[in-house]
């Protein structure tokens, strides 16, 4: 199949008023944007030796022949394969794996599913990790630990669980048939701990984010040792980026998209749905919610200037979520853009047999497929939302692939690196975030925070009537 046979494309009919009326987006107003979304294509091109994520298609491709050959030995020396990590470290290799994998992956016979068991730890709840512990075979498990600064607090206290028991069982020369390090080449503990146990190492390029990640080694040794062919998810990221580096900006679909976005805010628009119709692209979503929220929720511009922008995200998936959010997105406010993801082929086709034909009610549904009704149901939902007046788009996916799934992944990132240019705020560092790291640092007792410690205290010293 040719490339241009997988494109996937948007249809933003429905984001402008000649579709939902004057909750819309004036066409003419973003025609009037042309001169602003080419110097916003200019200045993200401007950057592209900063923006590393974007030539991991390119710089990546050295690696591959060591992701798999890595993959191989996993497959055949392990019956489960987890990934210690948080944020982009596990979103993503989460995302990529529901994408390409089948849907009950861990439950096939091992003959089925050609590779170990896959699981993302991406939380520090106790009882989640007592849960892993429980159904893992230690002696059967490799595990991938992910943190480009090497200092993370969730994937390190992990780390520290996972290391102590292997060291209990095998001693320091059994850390390297258990343990795969990614982290930065230099910088950070992980890469020490990594050359001090000789573990197998790959590292995260500079100017590669964790939300920005998924395409270096981060992602690709996951969707490898699932039996994904990597090769293919690059080129998919290459063709997108070669879409959304067309000069003609109107026909630059992460550039449009974002253009979108930004005028939808204006008009008060400050929640964006993402609603796939396919449960391959569920984690999608989960992926993106991080990648629009950290990047995009920003209190100042690159000048100084208090802005406190960025749209909420919301995940959402069909059909299952028509019976729980649509009916806020026809009836309710019109504070938010929905962006539908439509599959045109399905890898399995399922027809709904005849059973109950003396049932007029259920008897038309006999003889269709279930492709044919979750396709029917997302054309349904985009028409009730449109006719609403709620501003809508959606994603055409002519199937679920590799390519494909590259093709997304570096349409969002464009998406969100235009956005970014177009509010005028940085899109690649996380302010926010730190704050809350800081003071868990203080909270636990890291050197070096110890007035954060006292601010905590401080704020701590709550009025007892305001507590119930």
């Amino acid at each position: 199949m040719k490339n241009e046979d997988l494109r996937i494309k948007i249809d933003y009919n429905n984001m402008l008023t000649s579709a939902v009326g004057e909750n819309g987006i004036e066409e003419e107003k973003l025609l009037a944007m042309k001169g602003e979304l080419f110097s916003a294509l200019e200045r993200v091109n401007s950057k592209r030796d900063k923006l590393r994520w974007r030539e991991l298609y390119i710089t990546e491709r050295k690696n591959i022949e060591r992701i798999n050959e890595t993959a191989a030995w996993v497959r055949e020396s392990a019956e489960y394969f987890v990934v210690l990590g948080i944020g982009g470290s596990a979103l993503g290799p989460a995302a990529v794996h529901q994408a390409l994998r089948h849907q009950h992956y861990n439950e096939l016979p091992r003959e089925k599913r050609n590779g170990p068991k896959f699981y993302v730890e991406d939380n520090v709840d106790p009882e989640r990790m007592a849960a892993l512990l429980d159904i893992i075979d230690l002696d059967k498990t490799v595990f991938n630990v992910i943190t480009k600064s090497g200092s993370t607090g969730e994937t390190m206290s992990q780390l520290l669980i996972v290391t102590r028991l292997l060291l209990d069982r095998y001693g320091e020369e059994g850390l390297k048939d258990h343990i795969i390090a990614t982290t930065d080449s230099s910088k950070g503990n992980l890469i020490g701990i990594a050359e001090k146990y000789n573990l197998r190492t790959f590292i995260v390029p500079d100017g590669v984010g964790g939300r920005f990640s998924e395409l270096c080694p981060v992602g690709l040794v996951a969707a490898a040792v699932c039996g994904a062919d990597i090769g293919k998810l690059l080129d998919g990221a290459e063709f997108m980026d070669g879409l959304c580096s067309n000069e003609d900006v109107l026909k630059n679909p992460a550039l449009v998209s974002a253009a979108l976005e930004v005028l939808a805010m204006e008009k008060g628009a400050n929640i964006s749905v993402l609603m796939p119709y396919a449960d391959s692209l569920k984690y999608m979503a989960d992926w993106y919610a991080q990648l629009w929220a950290e990047s995009l929720g920003k209190k100042k511009t690159v000048d100084g200037k208090l802005v406190r922008v960025g749209q909420t995200p919301v995940k959402a998936l069909g059909v299952t979520d028509q019976h729980s959010q649509v009916q806020l997105y026809t009836d309710g406010p019109f504070d938010k853009t929905i962006t539908f993801i439509r599959v045109e082929k399905y890898r399995t086709e399922y027809a709904i047999p005849h059973a109950y034909d003396d049932i007029p009610n259920v008897a038309f549904l006999s003889g269709h497929t279930l492709n044919e009704l979750i396709s029917a149901e997302c054309r349904a939902t985009e028409h009730a939302v449109t006719v609403s007046g709620h501003m809508n788009k959606t994603i055409i996916v002519p199937e679920v692939n590799e390519f494909t799934v590259g093709e997304l992944l570096m349409l969002f990132e464009m998406q969100t690196a235009f956005a970014g240019e177009l509010l005028g705020i940085d899109a690649f560092d996380q302010p926010g975030v730190e704050e809350g790291k800081n003071a868990t640092y203080a909270l636990l007792g890291k050197k070096g925070y110890e007035d954060k410690l006292a601010e905590l205290q401080k704020a701590g010293k709550k009025n007892e009537r305001f507590i119930i």
